[in-house]
């Protein structure tokens, strides 16, 4: 396996993530018909909101083009592939808006929301410390943070982590020296609107609300492909 189609599988984790048998897909109802994840009698750390597996797949009911999929027949790897394709991200086709969130942000306590970032390309990143491949794709979402902020690219980093955030946390952005801002979601609750069930999940959300696409797992998101992608949705 090359280096490069590591990257577009997509490493993945799903410790405590509910997991699929074999490598059927079910459909998932849409974002407005998604119950939050809670309750008591819901032991798993990701609770039944979270009812289907993504470990390669798009769990959305949402139009979409999947990489190397057209119409539900394989391309011609001969024809060139659209950006989405080449930087391995599920381009969603619908126009539909994420859903609304209100977080605690870190290090400085305070809260952020969704509708802050209106009018920015924003990279919505969930992960986790305990998660490897979050920890493999960190380097590149600050480098790419880095050199995109000042033409509005905005960077959330969405912790799901559960405990005490700020003795997990402030040593891992030290030592992985990240800038960009972190969003703290150890209910989570909006990791459950968003329908993640593995980590890392990233979406991409275009300036004005709506989400252009999905990576599940790892990417490297400083690569040409990747900004590429982001030449063309970048105002």
């Amino acid at each position: 396996m090359t280096a490069a189609t590591s990257w577009r599988r997509g490493p993945s984790c799903s410790r405590d993530f509910p997991r699929s048998s074999g490598t059927a897909r079910r459909p998932v109802r849409s974002w407005a018909s998604s119950s939050s994840p809670g309750g008591s009698r819901r032991g798993s750390w990701l609770r039944v909101g979270l009812a289907v597996a993504l470990l390669a797949g798009v769990l959305w009911t949402l139009p979409t083009r999947r990489p190397g999929v057209d119409g539900g027949h394989h391309r011609d790897h001969a024809v060139a592939l659209d950006p989405f394709e080449k930087a391995g991200v599920v381009e969603f086709t619908a126009g539909q808006r994420g859903p609304a969130f209100r977080l605690r942000t870190f290090p400085r306590e305070g809260y952020a929301s969704l509708e802050e970032f209106k009018g920015n390309l924003l990279i919505l990143n969930f992960w986790a410390t305990w998660c490897a491949p979050c920890t493999l794709e960190m380097p590149t979402l600050e480098t790419l943070w880095r050199a995109y902020r000042e033409r509005g690219l905005i960077v959330l980093g969405v912790s799901v982590d559960r405990g005490a955030p700020r003795a997990l946390l402030e040593p891992y952005l030290e030592h992985q020296r990240l800038t960009f801002p972190i969003l703290l979601d150890p209910e989570l609750k909006t990791a459950g609107a968003w329908r993640v069930t593995g980590l890392p999940a990233t979406f991409i959300v275009k300036p004005g609300g709506e989400v252009a696409g999905m990576a599940a797992g790892a990417r490297e998101w400083n690569s040409a492909e990747m900004r590429a992608l982001l030449e063309t949705l970048l105002p």
